[in-house]
């Protein structure tokens, strides 16, 4: 049996839960409180989740998670087989995290700063704004983000459902907080609209 440690509405957890149910494999989830995470610590050494743990086996940080599943259950796989595509979603996937993601993960510091600089968080939320007219392009005649569904579906929809869907009940973190603010799904998106209610339809682990 294959043990992750998560905490609470954590977007990296959901990545592993809809890649895990996407391949039929079943989880034994350890939740762990997020002020207590001493059960992630003492499993892996450092604090974040998802901790995955198989036999002799400790893998974290959620893309080395995916990684991890696809080489060990590879059907159906999340990377697409056909090279040149295989290299556009490890692309895809080193964007989002390398780059998408560090505008948000900007503001939340610049928001938790005694004095933030407002003009610096308006030009970082411009920039996510602007990305949700990428989404929609990449969302042009096909339903998911590379074609099939796959790694960057797993990847972009825990972030990106926060501006369709807004805070589940219980959620009231700031992170997810900007990102309902930043990225309104609606009007001008409808490809992204409906690319968000399609993933969510989707089972997890």
């Amino acid at each position: 049996m294959i043990r992750v440690y998560r905490i609470p509405f954590s977007t990296n957890v959901e990545r592993v839960a809809l890649a895990a149910a996407h391949k039929g494999v079943e989880i034994e989830w350890v939740d762990v409180d997020p002020a207590d995470r001493s059960p992630v610590r003492e499993v892996s050494g450092q604090d974040l989740v998802p901790v995955l743990v198989a036999d002799e086996e400790v893998v974290f940080d959620s893309p080395r998670v995916l990684a991890w599943l696809d080489e060990r259950h590879p059907d159906p796989p999340l990377w697409p087989r056909d090279v040149a595509r295989r290299a556009e979603a490890r692309v895809f996937v080193e964007w989002f995290n390398r780059v998408w993601k560090g505008r948000p993960n900007e503001m939340e510091a610049e928001l938790r700063k005694d004095e933030p600089d407002e003009a610096r968080l308006q030009a970082l939320g411009r920039q996510m704004v602007a990305w949700l007219d990428l989404f929609e392009e990449l969302l042009d005649g096909r339903d998911y983000l590379l074609g099939d569904f796959g790694v960057a579906d797993v990847v972009a929809f825990p972030f990106l459902k926060y501006g369709r869907l807004g805070l589940p009940e219980g959620d009231d973190e700031l992170f997810h907080r900007i990102l309902v603010h930043w990225q309104p799904i609606g009007e001008g998106h409808e490809r992204l609209a409906a690319w968000v209610e399609r993933v969510d339809a989707l089972p997890r682990a």
